[in-house]
């Protein structure tokens, strides 16, 4: 038996290929296919969004749909392409109509979220709304809270930045939204290039009425993703 060790790069490949055949949750019954995640597997900054849509289900790549472009876009803003980061979902199978993931389905799913950022190992981790930013930061405090204001974290046995910001989708259903996603993007240099000092994140809790949340749960058809 052979004493080399099994590159992160690799396993992340058969770690995708096991992945792909998963039925942990009711999910699987109405997927086209699995969206596991696409980018650099070395990336020093990983995007952490909530689910396939239509077009990712489809195509089995995370962020293709509008949303998709606009990250693009954001990405190019800051001087970075897809190649030079790593993209992946909380859920990786579309959830039917594109609703809110439930939790039975991101209890499910997460084990597959944390091993790949325990195979990619990121410097800093980009949550892109509501769900992605509960769920790693493990707090309930919501993305309008948040946004923007990085945390020192342990996540998947290693010490990451976590950086909450709006989805993209956000922007696609209020225009405005757009000026504060370039602002807290135009950070993710400075973010990745420094020593960070955590900024302290309040501990009440989130406002019952959540702009963001109430825009991602209305109909999908309004997101204009598919």
């Amino acid at each position: 038996m052979s004493a080399v060790p099994v590159e992160p790069v690799d396993e992340l490949q058969i770690y995708a290929a096991a992945t792909a055949a998963c039925t942990r949750c009711r999910l699987a019954e109405g997927r086209t296919q699995v969206v596991f995640g696409a980018g650099n597997p070395r990336a020093d900054l990983m995007f952490v969004g909530e689910a396939p849509g239509f077009h990712e289900d489809k195509q089995g790549i995370p962020f293709v749909g509008q949303a998709g472009k606009l990250l693009d876009g954001l990405l190019a803003g800051v001087g970075l392409q897809r190649e030079d980061v790593y993209i992946a979902n909380v859920l990786k199978c579309r959830p039917p109509g594109n609703r809110d993931p439930q939790a039975d389905e991101i209890e499910a799913c997460e084990p597959h979220l944390f091993r790949q950022i325990e195979l990619i190992e990121p410097k800093v981790i980009a949550t892109l709304g509501n769900f992605a930013t509960k769920l790693l930061s493990g707090r309930p405090l919501g993305i309008t809270r948040v946004h923007g204001q990085e945390q020192a974290l342990t996540i998947a046995g290693r010490s990451v930045v976590l950086f909450p910001l709006y989805h993209p989708a956000a922007a696609l259903y209020t225009p405005a939204m757009l000026k504060v996603l370039e602002s807290d993007f135009a950070r993710l240099p400075e973010i990745l290039g420094r020593g960070l000092a955590p900024v302290a994140v309040p501990d009440a809790e989130e406002p019952a009425s959540d702009n963001l949340s109430q825009a991602l749960s209305g109909p999908a058809e309004q997101l204009g993703l598919f």
